[in-house]
Order: structure tokens, then C-alpha cells, then sequence
């Protein structure tokens, strides 16, 4: 019905905002197609708990939209990297009127950028240009292009990549999903003899746009290596964001793991892969002491009032509070 009612107030002249969780906006795809994007009607999307959302769990994980959105006619779809980035794609999506237009964000607070440096005056931001990313870190053996939350991963495990085994990788902020830079990407698959793309979502979305373009422009047919991170072919249970993307295989580190396998490092990659395995180890130990430590706190609850039902409330990183 909302996406609906946005579109009847397109049709007369309103501006609407459509805010919905990603996993809800499911719901209301048929209308997303036949109300909307068929009419070419300028609704604009703002799209809460994109990606891996933590303790909201499978039901609430964001994992489709760059998929179930990316495919249909007229949309036009981003994903900002940090706060400042989706200060402006407001202002992009509010701006631009050939069409809908949708920008998806994750669950949490943002990372924390100087808003005024980022040239957000008085939290209005500026449209940006359609269809066009931003070059982060120049380098020359990898390119790492996120979309989204992605991007900060693909800039930490830059860091690791030229500190820790002298690897020299760009980084670049995909900012579109739809349309893809295509002459960045071009350039980027000229340039570097291996290209990642890594994004908080399933099979279908920003990788496979970059993927169809650059073999249509027969830029894969040599000895460019591309290879997409996406989410897994699986449903992601309850547990801190950070695990998620370990389980997921999207974060820092498991893109350092990838990089090293393409230049095929592989005596490195071991390394990198037994670090991976240790902590993901010792994660799973803190989570099984946590859940003891709030079946002690239930016990206890019960113990003084059987009658009484406890209530665990966690705080932080999954801090059992009675």
C-alpha cells in the first residue's frame, strides 16, 4: 500500500519517500514494477537494514535488493559508503525526476566522517553525478571496487594488503549500482591485472552488473582475473555484524585471502586463512560462554521467584544485563 500511495503522489506532483526495511520492500515488489518503475514515476526509495543486520536476524537481512532492484527498467539504485554519502544521495534521489530512485544503508550508526570536510554544510548534502563512483586509493596490482558498507572493508584491507605484503591495491567507491560507471570500470580492468568486487548482497547484483558489462565489452577475454564477493547461498542467523560478514566471507581480511589468491600467493593466503580460522574459533568459544553466562543469570532469576520470567537485555557486544 505505501509504495503504492507514493506512487499515486508522484502522479500528482509530490515528491515521496518510500522508507522501508530492504527485507519488506520484498514484499511489495509487484507494485515496485507495474506502479513505479513502469510509469517511469519519480519515487524515491530509502532503504533501512541493507546487508547483514545482526541480532535482527535472517528475517530482517537485506540481502536481495541490489538484486530484485538492479533488474528492473528506470531505476536508478545507490548504496553510500559511510554518512556523508548518504547525505548526498538523499539529495540525489530528491533531485532527480526522469525516474524512481533507491538508496540502501545498513543497520547501526555511521563511521564517523567529518561531515564539513565531506562538504556537508548544515546536513544538506549534494546531488551527485548519476551513474559515476569515486576513486578512493590509487594502486596498481588489485582493484577493489565496494558498493555500500563494502567500502570501508575494501580500504582496511587495502591497508593490510600494501602493509603487511607490499601489494599496491586501488580502492574505489562503486556509489551506483545502477548504472555502473562503465568507463571507470573500463579502466579499471585495463589497468590492474586482477578486479574485486565486494558488496553486502546475493548473486544478481553490483558484481553482476560490472561482470555482464566488461565481458559485452570483451575487456575479460585475456588475462584480466575478476572476482565478485557477495553474500552466500545461505540464510545468516542471530550474532554480532562483524560475524556475519566473517561468515559471509566479506570482510577485511577475506578479501586480503582473495587478492592473495588471484596473484596467487598462496603460502601467504594459508597464513592469512589460519588467522581467519582462529579468530572466527575464538569468536564462537565467546559466544557459547555468553549464552552460559545469561542461562546463570535466567537460573538465578528463577531460583529467587519461579514465578518471575527473566529478561536479558544486551548491550554493546552482547553484554548479558539482568
Amino acid at each position: 500500500h505505501a509504495v503504492t500511495f507514493a506512487a499515486g503522489l508522484a502522479c500528482e506532483g509530490v515528491k515521496p519517500m518510500c522508507a522501508i526495511y530492504s527485507s519488506f520492500l520484498q514484499r511489495a515488489y509487484d507494485q515496485v514494477v507495474h506502479d513505479v518503475a513502469l510509469q517511469k514515476l519519480p519515487v524515491r526509495f530509502a532503504i533501512d537494514r541493507a546487508g547483514p543486520v545482526g541480532a535482527d536476524g535472517a528475517t530482517h537481512a537485506g540481502s536481495y535488493d541490489l538484486s530484485y532492484l538492479g533488474c528492473i527498467p528506470n531505476m536508478v539504485l545507490m548504496a553510500p559508503s559511510n554518512e556523508a554519502e548518504l547525505i548526498n544521495m538523499v539529495a540525489t534521489s530528491l533531485d532527480y525526476e526522469e525516474g524512481p530512485s533507491a538508496f540502501r544503508f545498513p543497520r547501526g550508526n555511521g563511521i564517523g566522517v567529518d561531515l564539513e570536510k565531506e562538504g556537508i554544510v548544515g546536513r544538506k548534502g549534494q546531488p551527485l553525478p548519476i551513474g559515476k563512483a569515486k576513486l578512493r586509493r590509487s594502486g596498481s596490482d588489485v582493484a577493489l571496487v565496494g558498493i555500500g558498507a563494502s567500502v570501508n572493508e575494501c580500504l582496511m584491507a587495502a591497508d593490510i594488503l600494501d602493509k603487511e605484503f607490499g601489494v599496491s591495491a586501488t580502492v574505489v567507491d562503486a556509489r551506483f549500482c545502477k548504472p555502473i560507471d562503465t568507463e571507470m570500470m573500463e579502466q579499471l580492468a585495463k589497468e590492474h591485472p586482477a578486479l574485486l568486487t565486494v558488496e553486502e548482497n546475493s548473486i544478481g547484483g553490483f558484481g553482476a552488473q560490472v561482470t555482464h558489462h566488461l565481458c559485452h565489452q570483451g575487456l575479460l577475454d585475456g588475462k584480466t582475473k575478476l572476482r565478485p564477493l557477495i553474500l552466500p547461498d545461505t540464510f545468516i542467523e542471530h550474532a554480532t555484524r562483524e560475524s556475519q560478514l566473517d561468515q559471509a566471507g566479506l570482510s577485511a581480511k577475506h578479501i586480503v585471502s582473495t587478492v592473495l589468491g588471484v596473484l596467487e600467493r598462496q603460502k601467504q593466503k594459508a597464513d592469512v586463512d589460519n588467522d581467519i580460522a582462529k579468530a572466527s574459533a575464538k569468536r564462537e568459544s565467546d559466544a557459547i560462554e555468553t549464552n552460559r553466562a545469561k542461562e546463570e543469570i535466567r537460573r538465578i532469576i528463577r531460583q529467587r521467584d519461579p514465578q518471575e520470567k527473566a529478561l536479558i537485555v544486551d548491550f554493546g557486544n552482547d553484554v548479558p544485563c539482568e
